[in-house]
This record gives C-alpha cells, sequence and structure tokens, in this order.
C-alpha cells in the first residue's frame, strides 16, 4: 500500500496533512489514473461584478414563468430588502452542494457589501468552502463516469465535479489540527466555532478570504450557523476529536436556537434568501413560531421571503412549502405575500443572475450589521423579554377559548 503524496500549494504556514495510508481505497494521486479525470478547469469562486447586460436581461426579458419569479425576486430584494429606510435583517439559507460548484464567490460578494447579515448552511456546504481556502484544486467533470473506476483511482464525483480523496484528507487533518491548537473546551454554538475557524484560516492563510467564506465571514463579523452540524465532516472531526484527544469542545444546538432567535427579535423588519430548502430553510423560519410559541413574544413573522428551488410543494416537504403556508405557523406576515416569491429554479444557474442584479443595483453596499460581536448581547435582551412575557401572561385573564383540538386515543 502507497501512501499519499500531497497536493495543493505548499507555502509558508501550510503544511502536508495527507500523512495516513487507505488500504481500503487507492490514493488518488497524481500518476495514478490510467484516465486523467482531472484534467477539467479548475472550478472558481465566480466574484460577480453588477453586468448591466444581465440586468437589462432579467428586467426586460426575464417577463414570465419563473424567469419572472426570479426577476421579482430581484426586484425584492433590490429596490426593498436593501431600502436603508426597511432596516431589514437578512438572512441566507444554504442547502445542496453549492459551494463544491463554485457558488462561495456570490456569497463573498454579498457579505463583503454588506447584503447579507447572517448564514445558515449546511455543514456539508462550509466544509467544502474550505478546499478553497487550503488552495485544493475542484475540477469540472462530467456525470456520465463510471464510478467504480473513479472509487478505484481516488476521485470523488459531486455530480460533475471531481477532486482527488487526498483533499478530504487533507482538509480533515486541517480542521483536527485547528481542534487541537484552538484549545476550545464546551459547549459552544456553531457560530463561534466557525467564527474561530475563520479566524483561524484568516491567521494561517492571509489572502484566504478571497477564496472562502468562512474567512470572509469571521472577517466581515457576519456568524454562520449550521442546524444540523453532525451531518458534515466538521462535526464528523470534531466527533474525532472528542474520542481520540478526550475534547471537551461540544455543539450546543439550544444556542444556535437562542441566537437566530434573538437576531430575528432585534430586527426591524425581516426577511430571507432561501437557496434550496432542507434543513437551513426551517432553522431560519422556525425563528419567529419559537418566538410567539415558546417564548409568548408577539414578533410576528417575516416581512420579505425569497426562495431559489427546484423541489415542489405537492410532495409535503418543507423545501416545497410556500410562503402562504408558512402564515399559518406564523413564519410569514399575512399581509405581505405580496413581497415573497418562490422560484422554481436551478440554484446554480438563478443565484448568479440574483447576485449580478444585486449587485449593480443602486443599494449594493451596506454597512455591516457585525451581528458576530452582537450575539451575547442580542441573547440577554431575548431573556429579558420573554420573561417579561412569561409574567405578562401569568398576570393576563384568558379573554377567548382557544380552538377545540381532538384526540385518537
Amino acid at each position: 500500500v502507497k501512501a499519499f503524496r500531497p497536493i495543493g500549494r505548499a507555502s509558508a504556514g501550510h503544511r502536508c496533512y495527507a500523512r495516513w495510508r487507505m488500504p481500503h481505497r487507492a490514493p488518488g494521486s497524481p500518476g495514478q489514473p490510467t484516465r486523467n479525470y482531472l484534467s477539467g478547469k479548475p472550478i472558481k469562486y465566480y466574484r460577480p461584478q453588477g453586468s448591466d447586460a444581465i440586468r437589462q436581461l432579467v428586467d426586460d426579458g426575464f417577463q414570465a414563468f419563473n424567469a419572472g419569479r426570479l426577476s421579482e425576486a430581484c426586484h425584492i430584494f433590490t429596490d426593498k430588502m436593501l431600502d436603508p429606510a426597511n432596516e431589514t435583517t437578512i438572512g441566507l439559507t444554504v442547502a445542496g452542494a453549492l459551494t463544491p460548484a463554485g457558488l462561495g464567490g456570490c456569497v463573498i460578494e454579498l457579505l463583503d457589501r454588506g447584503l447579507v447579515d447572517f448564514i445558515i448552511s449546511t455543514g456539508a456546504n462550509l466544509y467544502h468552502d474550505l478546499h478553497y481556502a487550503l488552495n485544493f484544486t475542484l475540477h469540472r467533470g462530467s456525470p456520465f463516469l463510471d464510478d467504480v473506476e473513479l472509487y478505484e483511482q481516488g476521485i470523488i464525483r459531486i455530480y460533475d465535479v471531481l477532486f482527488p480523496a487526498t483533499v478530504l484528507l487533507e482538509t480533515d487533518a486541517y480542521i483536527r489540527d485547528f481542534l487541537v491548537r484552538s484549545e476550545m473546551s464546551g459547549p459552544v454554538s456553531t457560530s463561534e466555532l466557525h467564527y474561530r475557524l475563520g479566524l483561524d484560516l484568516l491567521d494561517r492563510h492571509p489572502g484566504c478570504e478571497e477564496h472562502s467564506v468562512v474567512a470572509r465571514a469571521a472577517l466581515a463579523g457576519v456568524p454562520i450557523y449550521t442546524s444540523s452540524p453532525g451531518d458534515s465532516s466538521i462535526g464528523m472531526n470534531l466527533a474525532y476529536h472528542e474520542l481520540m484527544n478526550g475534547g471537551t469542545l461540544m455543539v450546543d444546538p439550544n444556542r444556535d436556537v437562542n441566537e437566530v432567535c434573538a437576531i430575528v427579535l432585534a430586527g426591524k423588519q425581516n426577511g430571507c434568501i432561501i437557496l434550496g430548502g432542507g434543513s437551513p430553510k426551517n432553522f431560519y423560519l422556525q425563528g419567529q413560531p419559537t418566538l410567539w410559541e415558546v417564548y409568548g413574544i408577539p414578533k410576528g413573522g417575516n416581512d420579505y421571503f425569497i426562495q431559489i428551488t427546484t423541489d415542489q410543494v405537492v410532495w409535503g416537504g418543507l423545501s416545497g412549502a410556500t410562503p402562504a403556508e408558512a402564515v399559518s405557523w406564523g413564519k410569514v406576515n399575512p399581509g405581505v405575500l405580496p413581497d415573497t416569491v418562490v422560484a422554481y429554479c436551478d440554484s446554480t444557474i438563478a443565484f448568479p443572475l440574483f447576485c449580478e442584479y444585486a449587485v449593480g443595483s443602486q443599494h449594493n453596499r451596506r454597512e455591516r450589521k457585525q451581528l458576530v460581536n452582537r450575539r451575547d448581547e442580542l441573547v440577554a435582551d431575548l431573556l429579558v423579554q420573554a420573561r417579561q412575557s412569561r409574567e405578562t401572561l401569568k398576570e393576563a385573564p384568558m379573554t377567548a377559548q382557544p380552538p377545540e383540538f381532538d384526540r385518537h386515543r
């Protein structure tokens, strides 16, 4: 069995992490494959420039069906959500393999311009974002390949994105080394974990903020949450740290729930951009029900709702649930449905167009809220209001009978 050879750039502050043998599969190191599957162009983070041509296409060419809905989404975002008079706190949720596909550059541009205040993402998107921060190359490929042959040659495939298995090994090792040198311990929110990870990247890989969402978010003071932290390679390596190193660092989902609720509560108006759906979508939208249902705080629902998804409402899943359905849960204010839209599009097509439109708009830059530095303050205010609400509810007489409910046993 051959040991893995290092890949990527060797530079000051960067060492080879691929130092283990993998007897159960081929390394995917240079010279191994009989076919050069990794000859495709590198996938790079595309940064939108605010193209006038794309803005004209959206305004004049996207007139009906889902093109019309995407045009509507662009206008809701740029004309209303970004209008300084509305003081909207904007959350971005990210599901699906978008960073491997190169969409991290769009997110970085929004972060740099203050157009997104906090992010809720799958852990996988953040993990794959680290490949770019560490200067590992993902390649354009084809979805129509022999996966058995790819496996034997140590090549990973995400639909038509290809990269060597060593990318995973070196990224894993970086995370494990970070967990040791950070000396983090006890319960933390995912926002704190990602913030510290971003700071570490900035320290050890200067300039990586131009190529990494995690690093750019730390620089911009934007908190990043993961609704299912164990469901990714970051969580897997955190589990390794506990088992093998005796680490006490634990992700506390309660802190995540309360921090997101506190951010929503503090917003004068609230709006979201939802890419895909899944767990990040619900984790964002449950903020308002948590406030009214659990804490008794009548905040009201979202004022703006934009979703880009390929899922449909007819299957009954959360990803395809519409803003109208969200009204019944208190997730969206009933009077603002004209300011909600679902564009049934592939995010890898629609989101870059959406970002191009936003970057070229009048309100294409905002003062950053730096919410990562205000989390404790906002949670403290949530606690004060929740306690006040509890006391008010104890003293207030019930003036209306709640709807009856049935029991089936």
